[in-house]
């Protein structure tokens, strides 16, 4: 039996762009609709203070906050670890999500992020680009 992979979205434009109020309407969206859907979502912030997971609109979905710097720069170990934590959460009943959205800062490049979704082996078998 094949195991149903988990959708991931990644959100991501320049400084400014919209990406954090397109998010926070999509939550708004999903929770109040017909069939909601329980969203993970990862949000890069690149600074000393994140700002970007305060804006989102609070709803009851997973937000992980990562601050390790650009998540194109970091990505291999910081998304990887990220997600692969937010796996075993769910696998220990934890937490419960249908999708991951990983919104980007506006300094990331989107290509590294999307290629450590295919070439990661464990997240090339439980996650697919949506």
């Amino acid at each position: 039996m094949q195991l149903k992979k988990i959708p991931a979205t990644v959100v991501t434009g320049f400084l400014g762009s919209g990406k954090t109020t397109l998010l926070s309407n999509v939550l708004r969206q999903i929770s109040g609709g017909q069939d909601p859907k329980r969203i993970a979502v990862i949000v890069n912030e690149f600074g000393e203070a994140g700002l970007d997971h305060d804006l989102i609109e609070k709803s009851s979905e997973e937000i992980i906050l990562m601050q390790s710097g650009c998540l194109c720069c970091s990505v291999r170990g910081s998304l990887s670890e990220t997600i692969s934590d937010l796996f075993r959460r769910k696998s220990l009943g934890k937490i419960s999500f249908d999708r991951i959205i990983i919104e980007t800062t506006g300094l990331a490049d989107p290509g590294p992020i999307i290629q450590t979704l295919f070439v990661d082996l464990f997240l090339a078998n439980n996650t697919r680009m949506d």
